[in-house]
């Protein structure tokens, strides 16, 4: 399997996206995708695409919105992801031919990576943009893959406490664990463009024009409704909480951290799930 070297102004990423998070999110796939699928829905629908069209899909991940891609811009049209995982790749490349659609995957960085000029009509991403050293740089990169008059469209988090979903575990987990350190405003993580004048700035820098965000606020299904039990387990394994459980060197807080949090999520339990409260920005601009 070819791997991205980490090197270049993302090499935290690319390292930690290969070794750390890209497998998770491979074994976590489903619940993943099930989970986190309507809301790139919305933001698709955002981007009004039409068959024939040329759409990349930047931090297209294992797969599932690129594959959905390909079949909104059928036929004649064609959907490219693009992504710094390898591992998580490769399971795209299974997913589009288990379901016999034909979608190109692209392993690179898209702050740097060679995009042909004036290649894609609609650039679209769901939760895969907030991770570049250098936000501007890779929106101008992205802006020069467009066509002019082509659409830019993604959702991203808004910020961690507007977001129960993980605001919650997270909370209950600290009372064992040391709060992780906080990340400079502009550093990458999940919850880098939730403050949309930052998000305004960086896209206008970058060339693009007609800024707009629409607040999304959706209960989702936390684990895909697998139960109380293995909701826990999926939130100590994604998200800040498991990001707060690799800062712990204390293995003895383990079984605490587990049962806070699963009495913590307890009151969320419905008969379809887990479900919880979650606040997104869908993003749309033109080149």
């Amino acid at each position: 399997m070819t791997t991205l070297e980490s090197t270049g102004p993302n090499a935290q990423q690319i390292q930690y996206w290969n070794e750390t998070a890209g497998p998770k999110w491979v074994t976590l796939q489903n619940l993943i995708d099930d989970q986190i699928r309507p809301l790139g829905r919305l933001a698709m629908q955002r981007a009004a695409l039409r068959s024939g069209e040329r759409v990349l899909d930047v931090g297209c991940g294992c797969g599932d919105t690129t594959v959905e891609l390909a079949r909104l811009v059928a036929p004649g049209g064609v959907a490219t992801g693009v992504d710094i995982s390898a591992p998580m790749l490769a399971r795209a490349r299974q997913l589009a031919d288990a379901q016999h659609v034909r979608a190109r995957f692209e392993l690179g960085d898209a702050q740097t990576h060679a995009f042909a000029a004036a290649s894609a009509d609609v650039v679209f991403s769901r939760f895969g943009v907030m991770f570049f050293a250098d936000a501007t740089a890779a929106f101008a990169n992205l802006h020069r893959a467009l066509t002019p008059g082509g659409r830019l469209a993604f959702v991203c988090w808004q910020a961690l406490p507007e977001n129960p979903w993980m605001f919650v575990a997270l909370g209950a987990a600290l009372q064992h664990l040391p709060p992780p350190p906080l990340p400079a405003p502009d550093a990458p993580g999940p919850f880098s463009f939730a403050d949309p004048a930052r998000v305004r700035g960086i896209l206008e820098r970058a060339g693009f024009r007609d800024v707009a965000f629409e607040d999304v606020r959706e209960t989702l299904t936390i684990g895909a409704g697998a139960g109380l039990d293995a909701t826990v387990d999926f939130m100590l394994q994604m998200g800040p909480t498991a990001a707060a459980l690799r800062e712990s060197t204390d293995p003895k807080l383990m079984p605490r951290v587990v049962a806070s949090v699963r009495e913590a999520l307890a009151p969320y339990v419905t008969p379809q799930g887990v479900r919880m409260a979650s606040a997104s920005w869908i993003v749309t601009a033109r080149a």
